[in-house]
């Protein structure tokens, strides 16, 4: 019975380094998606920055009058 113990124990001990081993890979993971999130929403806003410099040197203001048949 003592050898069925041992080897349950070192079946938990090994399920729980594959466990530990698991969080660490899915935390590097969740650090690396976070910077990748943080670049790009710092590209979108560069973007978007020039974009609507773009976009005021090509579109002039419209002035807001009534349509003709008002």
């Amino acid at each position: 019975m003592a050898q069925n113990d041992t080897d349950r124990l070192d079946e938990l001990e090994i399920l729980a380094a594959h466990q530990a081993r698991t969080i660490e890979d899915l935390n590097e993971t969740i650090i690396r998606q976070g910077k990748d999130i943080d670049r790009l929403e710092r590209l979108v806003e560069a973007l978007v920055k020039r974009f609507k410099a773009v976009e005021d040197h090509v579109q002039p203001e419209i002035a807001a009058t009534k349509p003709p048949h008002w």
